[in-house]
């Protein structure tokens, strides 16, 4: 258990590391020896679990597909709109997202290790469908292709926002999104309910420190 243990935060530190240098040097500029030197641990600690640095970048994007910043809700509408405004809170302040975007905006080296766009746009898809099966979404709307909507519109937002405030009013830009978003794609008694406030992420992660994954709202 005391090895599997070490492993684990093994990992764990390897793919910090390679995510603070992917986000400030990009995938081609980035080194396995500096993401040793971060991450202070022996080539044959990385290579045991990554074999390479294709795989190092497809590891990092993996990690930043995680539900554990929210929470069950009554409206699945909320839940999508927690995980987007979730993301604008954690985005200027946790490498490992910062890397996802810059690994996956790259053209070169996404034919290596992919991008994190494919699963972001299945778990909206999901979150979507599920919200159309309670009867908040409208009848007419395709939850897939809602999804690879939202994405590209997300995109946009989150590059406008890196350019012109380095994220700093990523949460404003965010809400602002889905404001406009949320009349096309909810019913009325949905609609009226959602909360999509530019600090509900602030909120949100806030509510999950102090009383865990149980947080009902």
């Amino acid at each position: 258990m005391a090895r599997q243990e070490r492993a684990v935060r093994t990992r764990r530190a390897v793919i910090d590391a390679a995510a603070e240098v992917f986000a400030e040097r990009g995938y081609a500029a980035a080194t396995i020896a500096e993401i040793l030197e971060r991450a202070g641990v022996t080539k044959g600690a990385l290579y045991f679990h990554f074999d390479s640095k294709e795989s190092l970048a497809r590891g990092v994007l993996d990690a930043q597909i995680t539900t554990d910043y929210w929470s069950p809700r009554e409206l699945k509408l909320q839940e999508w709109v927690d995980l987007g405004m979730t993301l604008a809170h954690r985005i200027p302040r946790e490498a490992i997202l910062q890397a996802g975007i810059r690994l996956s905006a790259d053209t070169q080296g996404r034919d290596l290790f992919g991008s994190a766009w494919p699963a972001w746009t299945l778990l909206v898809t999901r979150l979507l469908s599920e919200a159309k099966e309670r009867g908040e979404v409208l009848p007419h709307v395709d939850p897939r292709e809602t999804a690879e909507f939202f994405l590209g519109a997300w995109i946009g937002t989150e590059t406008v926002s890196h350019m012109n405030a380095h994220w700093a009013d990523l949460g404003h830009r965010v809400s602002v999104l889905y404001r406009h978003t949320l009349p096309a794609v909810a019913t009325p008694a949905a609609l009226i309910m959602v909360d999509s406030a530019p600090d509900r992420g602030a909120r949100v992660m806030e509510m999950l420190r102090h009383a865990g994954e149980s947080v009902l709202l």
